[in-house]
């Protein structure tokens, strides 16, 4: 999972749909809410009370602990799983072996899918030239890209050590030139409007405690025609009679919360909403949970052989509740209640 993103930048230049918009409320425990005040049938969820967020709904301990988490816990990701720090896909009837390189190998594709679904050219003159990384991680998706279309990509992230990490990658890899991390906030992006023609967010959405800011964003900083893909975890779709998940699935989903700092959770149906108020165009969605299905697994796999359990223990309680939490991302994704989703959009020319 990429690293999220919140610190603090100037306002001044935040795109103009988003100026009034209200964050999303602050909800009681067992409550749910709608995006207000756009009309949608899914609700998000606060996992109220948990360790991400405190019951005065203060941004600053949700983002000091996504910062520690990831600063405690990257190393032990890339020194296992290497520098992609995000699912892989996979073929659905595919027997998956326990070869790292096979899921290194996914976590491959998983770019690649993102990018053929956005309708992103293959052809490197036809690509983009100029990329931001919403929730960096340690750079492997913006030293992907760059290799890819020869493009420029800048990325960030809350995490200082993910930052130090991804800028000595790029160095090492000879890619200094063409990529640059820095620890800043996708929901006060450092950048100018309309400054890239690729707005990359691979699994980041889920650490955002104000998901129309953040999707406001990343359309404020999209130049005219660009792409704008985000993958990132949901709840499932509520049902037409439903007016909130059910008590079961608010208490599963609120252990998740409290072990990886994840604040609101919403669905694809919400997305949608947030990016049609900006009158964003090509509106596209996929559930890619039966993709994924095989990813978790393997991490467990990994996290219980020799060295998997050393670099737990060596690297932090923070680390190892996130470990801990794993079998419920399973079950999660067997229920139907978590949904591993992509998200395209195009600005308008």
């Amino acid at each position: 999972m990429t690293s999220m993103l919140l610190s603090s930048t100037s306002q001044t230049q935040i795109f103009h749909n988003i100026r009034t918009s209200q964050p999303i409320p602050h909800l009681h425990p067992y409550r749910t809410a709608c995006l207000a005040p756009l009309p949608c049938r899914s609700r998000s969820i606060r996992c109220a009370g948990s360790t991400a967020v405190a019951d005065t709904g203060s941004t600053r301990e949700l983002k000091q602990g996504i910062a520690e988490l990831y600063d405690e816990s990257s190393a032990v990701w890339e020194d296992i799983w290497g520098d992609h720090m995000h699912h892989g896909f996979y073929d659905p009837d595919e027997v998956v072996s326990g070869s790292d390189s096979d899921h290194r190998a996914a976590q491959f594709r998983m770019i690649q899918e993102a990018l053929s679904f956005a309708g992103v050219s293959e052809d490197p003159e036809k690509g983009p030239k100029t990329v931001v990384d919403v929730g960096c991680g340690i750079g492997g998706s913006s030293r992907y890209i760059a290799r890819k279309f020869g493009a420029k990509c800048q990325g960030i992230t809350l995490s200082p050590f993910q930052a130090q990490r991804a800028n000595a990658l790029a160095e090492t890899e000879g890619l200094a030139d063409k990529v640059s991390f820095q620890v800043a906030d996708a929901l006060e992006q450092p950048f100018p409007d309309g400054q890239f023609d690729l707005v990359w967010s691979m699994e980041s959405g889920e650490h955002m405690p104000d998901k129309r800011k953040f999707v406001g964003e990343l359309a404020r900083v999209a130049a005219p025609g660009a792409t704008i893909i985000i993958v990132t975890w949901c709840h499932r779709v509520l049902g037409p009679s439903e007016e909130s998940l059910q008590p079961w699935e608010m208490k599963h989903l609120k252990k998740i919360c409290d072990a990886y700092y994840l604040p609101d959770w919403c669905s694809t149906a919400d997305y949608v909403n947030l990016l049609e108020s900006l009158s964003l165009q090509d509106i596209k969605t996929a559930d890619w949970s039966q993709y994924v299905a095989p990813f978790w697994p393997a991490v467990i796999r990994s996290a219980l052989t020799w060295k998997g359990l050393t670099s737990l223990l060596r690297s932090g309680m923070k680390t190892i509740r996130g470990a801990l939490v794993m079998p419920l991302m399973i079950e999660g994704y067997k229920k139907g209640l978590i949904k591993f989703a992509i998200i395209t959009c195009r600005k308008p020319e």
